[in-house]
């Protein structure tokens, strides 16, 4: 139970109960039953206070679609009780049949807009009040991008710009993970919520938690559905997951895309560092790596394997795996 409401349940149970004696002390006829009213009103103030408890997870998005619900459901009732359809007849069987017209028309009303709570924006917590010619972009982030890890790298750089949006069942799915009893599933997971908590660091960055929930129980169509539903963007690094966002219309950004649009381009004659970690296929030749994975084959450098070199490129090939770059050694870095 939360501290800061403890007290406040304890206060207000309290309350209930005193006012139960003061009811009994005030009607002279009830004297002989203040214990009784006193403990009547203790039993309403538990019972208030346990409503509240099982409404722990109510938003405020589900109290504005019940009170759209009822108050739809009570104009149709209305409309249709005043109608010729109800003036002649026994005035009882009227009074019952408007009773359970009223009923009816309310309770279906309110369950259709709980259902479709999510298509109409009552209230609207992922959205600040800005001015009018501002323009917030969004973007709903899933589970994938925060394991991987390199969104914090990007968001501290400043590049990514907008809203951050993190859905509270990808935050629930990210806890599921990180709980989990495979130990390499566990750790995925525990690494997404430090990422997690880097983000909320970052001054300035707009981070939002989503409580929305769709109706479906599958997390990829939540996504997508919120995505759409927002008019955001998709962060992902699952690539059937943007197969169904871009099939679906939503626009996503790819992790995966980003880091390969990224990869420096080398030309001829440009100068190269390089750390060389192996020898080659010649007997001459030094191998190393660049930051992006490619490989390097310095020509006349085996016997700087190990250490730093410094070399000019002479070509450029590409591979299955990449590329492989070409280059002669012009002295190791001191």
């Amino acid at each position: 139970m939360n501290k800061t409401l403890l007290p406040i349940r304890v206060m207000f149970i309290t309350l209930c109960a005193t006012a139960g004696w003061l009811v009994a002390y005030t009607v002279r006829e009830w004297d002989d039953y203040r214990i009784v009213a006193t403990f009547v009103g203790l039993l309403i103030g538990v019972l208030v206070v346990l409503v509240d408890l099982m409404l722990k997870g109510f938003s405020l998005r589900g109290l504005s679609a019940i009170t759209f619900g009822l108050a739809v459901g009570s104009i149709i009732a209305y409309l249709i009780s005043t109608s010729p359809l109800f003036e002649e007849g026994e005035e009882q069987l009227i009074f019952l049949s408007r009773l359970a017209l009223f009923l009816i028309a309310t309770y279906l009303c309110t369950v259709i807009a709980l259902r479709g709570k999510d298509e109409f924006n009552l209230v609207i917590p992922y959205v600040r009040f800005v001015p009018h010619e501002v323009d917030v972009p969004l973007v709903v982030v899933d589970t994938s991008a925060l394991i991987d890890g390199r969104i914090s790298r990007i968001c501290e750089t400043g590049f990514l710009t907008g809203a951050l949006i993190i859905p509270r069942f990808v935050l629930e799915e990210l806890q599921r993970v990180a709980d989990a009893p495979d130990a390499n599933t566990s750790a995925r997971g525990r690494r997404g919520l430090e990422v997690l908590s880097e983000l909320r660091q970052l001054p300035q960055l707009d981070l939002r938690v989503h409580e929305s929930e769709a109706s479906t129980t599958q997390v990829d169509a939540k996504l997508v559905f919120l995505a759409q539903s927002m008019k955001a963007k998709l962060l992902t690094t699952d690539y059937n997951l943007a197969k169904m966002a871009e099939f679906h219309g939503v626009q996503w950004l790819n992790l995966n895309s980003l880091a390969k649009s990224m990869q420096r381009e080398l030309m001829p004659d440009e100068e190269i560092e390089v750390d060389l970690v192996k020898t080659g296929r010649e007997d001459h030749q030094g191998v190393g790596y660049l930051e992006d994975g490619s490989m390097v084959v310095v020509e006349q450098a085996k016997a700087l394997v190990g250490r730093r070199v410094t070399a000019r490129v002479t070509s450029v090939l590409p591979s299955a795996g990449g590329k492989i770059v070409f280059a002669k050694l012009l002295g190791p870095v001191s």
